[in-house]
């Protein structure tokens, strides 16, 4: 039986590396992209409730949304697609997304909608600034998904896989790592425009990282491709005995 994959992204329908992701993924079902119209970066696990969405379709099994991530997920799903697909796959990312940056990516928010709705999900990111290569990247995500769709993954786990933007060659194989940590410096930069008035960039100063040898971030640094199982229940349970012994 044929298995329908749903693939998404945050930086458009249009992009390179959902373009590549898809051809490649069509070796092994019939593929579906639902993106947005346009870049959504940063918009985190983010629905659209203050007005309707609008859907064109611009291609063959191609949708465009003028919504989040999140929203092309939900449509997709719920509306768009013939049946409910076999997992979900966002990306290729133009760019990391490791420890923190989970918590801001309309990338791994895409990965993050699919599992809340039961279905096995991945988000994929290239590890660079520019010049974008996608085909390895897009290679690996392949194998990944033939391997999830087999297996399938953990009650409500996603897989966050960062590649590294290397050479084929470069690149050593894969690791399966946890969350590191950013360690933030000046991330504001204030500057003044030529009417005297202040206005700011988010995102200054390149950012240190902590985390160890199993982080993504250390896989990354030492050229190994990071896969990392995120959970969406965020309790803090080793937390929970301290929390009970208040009172207040």
């Amino acid at each position: 039986m044929n298995k329908t994959i749903l693939v998404s992204n945050d930086d458009g329908v249009h992009s390179d590396g959902i373009l590549r992701l898809a051809k490649v993924l069509k070796k092994l079902g019939d593929v579906f992209i639902v993106a947005p119209d346009r870049e959504r970066s940063a918009a985190s696990h983010s629905l659209t409730l203050h007005r309707p969405l609008r859907v064109e379709k611009v291609g063959h099994n191609i949708y465009s949304v003028d919504g989040t991530p999140t929203d092309c997920i939900n449509l997709a799903i719920n509306g768009i697609l013939p049946e409910r697909p076999d997992i979900v796959v966002s990306g290729i990312n133009k760019g990391g997304n490791l420890g923190d940056d989970v918590t801001y990516s309309g990338t791994v928010s895409a990965a993050m909608e699919g599992t809340l709705m039961g279905i096995p999900s991945i988000a994929v990111s290239l590890v660079g600034h520019d010049n974008f290569d996608f085909k390895y990247a897009a290679r690996f995500a392949s194998k990944l998904v033939k391997y999830v769709i087999s297996h399938n993954l953990p009650k409500d786990t996603l897989l966050n896989v960062n590649v590294p933007g290397l050479n084929n060659s470069e690149i050593k194989s894969y690791r399966i790592t946890k969350l590191g940590k950013r360690v933030y410096g000046d991330a504001i930069v204030e500057k003044t425009d030529p009417r005297g008035k202040k206005y700011y960039w988010v995102g200054g100063n390149n950012m240190k990282w902590t985390g160890g040898k199993d982080s993504d971030f250390e896989a990354i640094a030492n050229g190994y491709i990071s896969i990392t199982p995120i959970h969406l229940d965020l309790t803090n349970y080793s937390a929970l005995k301290e929390i009970h012994s208040w009172k207040f």
